[in-house]
């Protein structure tokens, strides 16, 4: 794997971490924590993204970012904050993770 989509899997585990932070600020506990830890995700996701459409075309970057985003965060939802997990859904995020795959091997 080149320098490139490091960085583009950098940037999608990034956009994790933004919806992650604003479901934490739901909490009392971890209410500024959870919007800071959104902000520096959103910066540095948007940074790496940048970083990596230097060298992967524009629409193959996104879909991956968005696709290793959403499946991510869709994980986290299930294992952490109770999300169901059900048939539909998990074809859904394996149709995701196909796609992904797909477009990574297309390159």
């Amino acid at each position: 794997m080149g320098t490139s989509w490091l960085l583009l899997v950098l940037a999608s585990v990034f956009e994790i971490g933004w919806p992650l932070g604003f479901k934490l600020s739901g909490l009392p506990a971890f209410r500024i924590w959870g919007i800071v830890i959104a902000i520096v995700c959103m910066g540095l996701s948007g940074w790496l993204l940048w970083l990596a459409q230097k060298q992967i075309p524009i629409g193959t970057a996104y879909a991956v970012w968005t696709g290793i985003g959403g499946v991510g965060t869709f994980l986290i939802g299930v294992l952490f904050f109770g999300d169901a997990l059900t048939l539909w859904r998990t074809l859904g995020a394996a149709m995701i993770v196909g796609g992904v795959i797909t477009l990574k091997l297309a390159q």
